[in-house]
């Protein structure tokens, strides 16, 4: 009896690694098939402008009432949002845009435009949302450019002042 046991605890072990081994992919050929979407949607990326809008285009289509695209705010933090945003825009914070319950906020048949502090942590998503189907775009220089002195602008200004002083060796 224990001999059988033994050998039908075997067979089911040696079954489901057969089964796994035929019916779900590598880790190596998911990250490849990973890999070449992602690639697939980057590639895109130049000849679409990189996905951006500027501020100017984002309010006319506010203006005009449009109702083919949805405005997101991935900044970091509620407070922030809370604090002053795009009209009309929803707040999903960009490490968290990617969980179902957010992707089900989000509408494949409009143009979802993605805006932050400065345009920086906006891209982080973008990609990973057109490759999932989404019309993703980002706002340039994210809220910076919307809202009148903001303190992002601030940051950007103190970047530029420090790459003035330091005056950072460039190869050519």
């Amino acid at each position: 009896m224990f001999k059988k046991s033994i050998a039908v605890f075997l067979g089911v072990i040696l079954g489901v690694f057969l089964v796994s081994a035929i019916f779900v992919p590598s880790a190596q050929a998911y990250d490849e098939a990973l890999a070449k979407k992602l690639n697939t949607v980057l590639i895109k990326g130049l000849s679409e402008g990189n996905w951006q809008v500027n501020a100017d285009t984002v309010n006319s289509w506010i203006k005009e009432k449009k109702n083919d695209f949805l405005v997101v705010d991935v900044r970091p933090s509620i407070k922030m949002y809370k604090s002053g945003h795009v009209p009309g825009s929803i707040f999903i914070p960009y490490n968290q845009i990617l969980q179902p319950e957010n992707l089900k906020k989000l509408p494949k048949d409009k143009k979802i435009v993605l805006y932050c502090v400065t345009g920086q942590t906006q891209n982080l998503p973008v990609v990973a949302l057109r490759a999932l189907g989404y019309d993703a775009r980002v706002m340039s220089f994210g809220y910076t450019a919307w809202g009148k002195g903001y303190w992002g602008g601030g940051i950007m200004k103190k970047a530029m002042g420090n790459a003035a002083q330091k005056n950072f060796p460039v190869e050519k």
